[in-house]
């Protein structure tokens, strides 16, 4: 028995996706179908977290996010080197939402962009550990 959670989305081309993903993280493709556009799918990790990507298909009601809209969730990835996947990131023609930012007193640094296909994604690259009752406290700061 499998157990486990996948993130599933809709996308224009998940065969164009799936090599802007591969040019940005590490990415492991468990199952890649070879379909004409609007029947391919493919399942693949980034750092032990599986994503299930379809074709959009108006005929099974898979519908990708509009051009120019934004989705009201984002998937956020814990990098070894944000720096170096935020360049990744443009260089593979994402938009830069918001640049490398460093929160020393959080400990982390991140950055947001939207991929070409409608889809938002937080980095973060983790300093040095603070612990919930810290983040807690500084960030009270700010809803005084």
């Amino acid at each position: 028995m499998i157990i486990g959670v996948e993130l599933d989305f809709v996308v224009k081309d998940s065969k164009a996706a799936l090599n802007q993903y591969k040019s940005i993280f590490d990415v492991t493709v468990v199952e890649e179908t070879n379909f004409k556009t609007g029947s391919n799918e493919v399942v693949f990790t980034i750092y032990d977290t599986r994503f299930h990507m379809l074709d959009e298909n108006p005929e099974y009601q898979l519908f990708a996010p509009k051009e120019g809209s934004r989705q009201s969730f984002w998937f956020n990835v814990t990098v070894p080197d944000i720096q170096e996947t935020s360049d990744k990131a443009i260089a593979a023609g994402a938009t830069e939402i918001q640049p490398v930012t460093r929160m020393e007193e959080m400990g982390l640094s991140n950055a947001v962009f939207a991929d070409s296909f409608g889809y938002v994604w937080m980095l973060h690259e983790i300093h040095h550990d603070v612990s919930f009752e810290e983040r807690e406290e500084i960030l009270s700061k700010d809803f005084e």
